[in-house]
């Protein structure tokens, strides 16, 4: 999937706009504009693959901001990851037939782990099961309800079902532009053999260095990027 550690620029949506929350709670997010302008900006930066998240999909259980989302994957040619209020199986097929890459599934691989079967028995390696985790539990519904998952062995399990990626979020450092712990993001990545897609906590090119050393397959970056801590090339020159 990533023949090369990669960065991955965040384009996370709410009523239309870009939007970066803070530990996954409502009503803490900056505002940064127009979707399609922030994914064209990203990849005239040289980003390789986009992260698209529907949050008001992953707060409501249904995707909220297609139109938003048709609109960058018509404005730009690099691989996308979508997540935010895919439920079903026919949701996430309609999105892969459209033109998503990938597919992110949190609440929904948690709720019913055979979507993944069935998902990647029709588009192997199309799915990434997002692991959220909070206190060290995997949360779902918007980062609301804990699970009694552990991430690690969650991810075994959905490695087993044939995902072909992990996300793996650190949703108590998420948004706080104060830096990432490694651990549990190694502590995932020794449990499987498929990627690792770290998230949460990315301040400076020194934290995403840390995160591929820790065994990462890439890592999602947004409020680092909106607010100019470091660019791609910054990211770029330091790997």
């Amino acid at each position: 999937m990533f023949e090369t550690f990669e960065v991955i620029p965040a384009v996370d949506m709410q009523d239309g706009q870009v939007v970066q929350l803070v530990g996954g709670e409502r009503g803490t997010g900056k505002t940064y504009g127009d979707p399609v302008e922030a994914a064209e900006r990203w990849v005239a930066a040289g980003a390789e693959t986009l992260h698209l998240v529907d949050l008001d999909g992953a707060f409501e259980g249904e995707r909220q901001n297609a139109d938003a989302i048709d609109a960058v994957l018509d404005a730009v040619d690099v691989d996308v990851q979508l997540g935010g209020g895919i439920r079903t199986a026919e949701d996430a097929v309609s999105l892969l037939d459209r033109g998503v890459d990938r597919v992110i599934l949190g609440t929904a691989a948690v709720e019913e782990p055979d979507l993944v079967a069935e998902i990647s028995d029709e588009h192997p390696g199309s799915v990434v099961v997002s692991l959220d985790a909070k206190d060290g539990e995997v949360v779902v519904s918007g980062w609301t309800e804990g699970t009694g998952l552990d991430p690690a062995e969650a991810a075994a399990r959905y490695e087993d079902l044939g995902a072909g990626a992990i996300l793996f979020t650190d949703v108590d450092v998420e948004g706080q532009l104060e830096g990432v712990r490694t651990e549990p993001v190694r502590d995932v990545v020794d449990a499987v053999e498929i990627p690792v897609i770290a998230s949460g906590g990315v301040a400076t090119v020194d934290d995403v260095v840390a995160l591929r050393d820790a065994g990462a397959g890439a890592v999602v970056v947004g409020s680092a990027l909106y607010e100019g801590r470091f660019s791609l090339a910054d990211a770029r020159d330091a790997l």
